[in-house]
């Protein structure tokens, strides 16, 4: 999926943890399927999974996020993991990688929850206690998605350039210049800030567990609501924005951030992980759909 990504099996990676984790030492691994773009995941026994960077990243930072995640942790009314360690780079690894506990559970699927009321409600429940965490003062640290949406102007035109063939273009290029112009929403809140399917699992229909918890942090109050548009139709949508009471504005953010996110997903991932880019196309497809969204944008 990407340039330069590193080569990752299952002896490499018990071979790491015999090393570096002598406490989990001879446990069985196994790769687990996901549409994971950023590590290669692995069961490690039954109660924790190893996660291995695809492109090298320093211990430093997932030090940072394994603080992050435990916050999280702390902060989600759902099941989510919790770090163990970190591991280093190795003569066979050149990166930094980790160990954390295992959530049960299925993934979320873009379109078989889409009715679903009760999941809503649970995406409500989680966004609500994510930000009534206090942000400790600080506010968005400029990485990614969260901040000021007319930063990421030029990924969009790449974005449009290459989606040719997959979507309305001209459409979703005019939704965009609507969008990126919204107005902020002023004080950041506490965000897990990449609330998509894939990291989101469900058991029985209900929200079960909540994964990826390292980026845990202060951004615009309206990013997380990109679970709405990834996950639902437009009544479950509505119940989303009914249950957290946000104003048009922020709802419209929302739209603007999901739309972000989407169009990176759509072309990037079309032939080296299909199921990432339906999703970003079934995300572009609602938004361009939207009779708010459409209204707004003219």
């Amino acid at each position: 999926m990407h340039v330069g990504q590193l080569d990752v099996d299952e002896g490499l990676v018990g071979r790491l943890i015999d090393e570096q984790f002598p406490a989990h030492r001879g446990m069985p691994v196994r790769r687990v399927a996901t549409l994971g773009t950023v590590n290669a995941i692995f069961r490690v026994g039954v109660r924790f999974v190893a996660r291995l960077p695809l492109e090298a990243v320093s211990a430093s930072e997932l030090e940072t996020e394994a603080q992050q995640l435990g916050a999280f942790a702390a902060a989600s009314p759902f099941a989510a993991p919790e770090p163990i360690g970190v591991g280093t780079t190795s003569a066979e690894y050149p990166s930094a990688w980790s160990i954390q506990t295992w959530v049960p559970g299925d993934v979320a699927s873009p379109s078989g929850h889409a009715a679903s009321e009760d999941l809503a409600d649970d995406v409500v429940t989680l966004i609500a206690a994510l930000r009534a965490v206090s942000v400790g003062g600080r506010t968005f640290d400029g990485n990614g998605r969260g901040g000021n949406l007319r930063d990421h102007d030029e990924w969009l035109m790449l974005c449009l350039a290459r989606s040719t063939g997959l979507l309305d273009v001209e459409t979703a290029a005019h939704l965009w210049n609507s969008l990126h112009a919204l107005p902020s929403l002023g004080a950041d809140v506490m965000s897990h800030r990449d609330l998509t399917p894939p990291n989101l699992l469900v058991s029985n229909g209900r929200l079960s567990g909540v994964l990826d918890g390292g980026a845990f942090g202060p951004a615009d109050p309206a990013l997380d609501l990109v679970a709405a548009w990834h996950l639902f139709d437009a009544d479950s949508r509505e119940r989303v924005r009914r249950g957290l009471g946000v104003s048009d504005v922020e709802w419209l953010r929302g739209a603007a951030w999901a739309f972000q996110q989407a169009m990176g997903l759509g072309w990037y991932y079309v032939n080296s992980n299909p199921a990432m880019s339906a999703l970003g196309l079934s995300t572009i497809e609602r938004l361009l759909n939207d009779d708010e969204v459409r209204a707004f944008a003219g």
